[in-house]
C-alpha cells in the first residue's frame, strides 16, 4: 500500500463522505436499522452517529482496508452499543446464514469490485423479514451527465480508491435477485456526475 492510498485517500474520502449533503443522505436511511446489524463498507465509520442506540443490539462491520478503519476509533469509543470490524470484502463475508436483522450498505457499492456479490450476501445475511439499507450515488437519469458519467469513470476510478460515478443501482439490487421495497432518488448538493442518489430499502425476492 502506497503513500497515498495508506495517508491521502483515507483522509480525502472521510472528507467527502462526511460532507453536510452526504450526512442528510445516512441520516433518511441509518436510524431505521434495528437489532443485530451488519454494515457493508463501514469504511471509517461515518454511519455510527446515525444508529438509533434504542434500537441496535450491535454493528459488525465489513470494510478490507485497514488505513480508514483507523479514523473510526473516536465514531466507535462513542457508541451505546458495540461495534466490530471483520477485514473483510463485501463479497465474501465470513458470517452465519440468517445473522443479521438488517444489513446497511452507504456509497460503497460505487466502489466494491462485485457489487453482485456483495448483495447476495447481504440476502444470505437477513434473517427472515429483515432488510437492507442504502443510500447511494449513481448512474444519472439524464443522458448528458450520464455521459459524463462515463468519460470520467476510468480518472475518478483511480483517483477516489476504485470509486465508479455511475453504476446502475437499481440494477444491482435487481440482478442480485432483491426486491425494492422502497427507492426514492435525485441529485443532492455536489458536482452533478457524483450527486444522482439513490436510497431506500430492499429484500430477497
Amino acid at each position: 500500500m502506497g503513500f497515498y492510498a495508506r495517508h491521502v485517500l483515507p483522509r480525502m474520502l472521510d472528507a467527502a463522505c462526511g460532507c453536510g449533503a452526504i450526512e442528510r443522505q445516512r441520516a433518511k436511511v441509518v436510524p431505521m436499522a434495528t437489532g443485530e446489524v451488519v454494515e457493508i463498507g463501514i469504511g471509517s465509520g461515518l454511519n455510527l452517529p446515525f444508529y438509533d442506540p434504542s434500537n441496535v443490539t450491535s454493528v459488525t462491520g465489513i470494510d478490507p482496508d485497514d488505513a480508514i478503519w483507523l479514523r473510526a476509533t473516536e465514531r466507535v469509543a462513542a457508541c451505546d452499543f458495540p461495534v466490530r470490524r471483520l477485514g473483510l470484502s463485501g463479497e465474501r463475508i465470513e458470517l452465519p446464514d440468517s445473522s443479521a436483522d438488517t444489513v446497511v450498505v452507504t456509497y460503497a457499492l460505487c466502489t466494491i469490485p462485485d457489487p453482485d456479490a456483495a448483495l447476495r450476501e447481504a440476502a444470505r445475511l437477513l434473517k427472515p423479514g429483515g432488510q437492507i439499507l442504502f443510500t447511494e450515488h449513481g448512474r444519472a437519469p439524464d443522458a448528458k451527465v450520464a455521459r459524463w458519467q462515463s468519460r470520467i469513470d476510468p480518472l475518478w476510478s483511480r483517483i477516489a480508491g476504485g470509486c465508479h460515478s455511475g453504476r446502475d443501482i437499481p440494477a444491482l439490487f435487481r440482478d442480485a435477485g432483491l426486491q425494492l421495497t422502497d427507492l426514492q432518488q435525485g441529485y443532492v448538493p455536489g458536482p452533478k456526475v457524483l450527486a444522482y442518489n439513490y436510497w431506500g430499502a430492499a429484500r430477497p425476492a
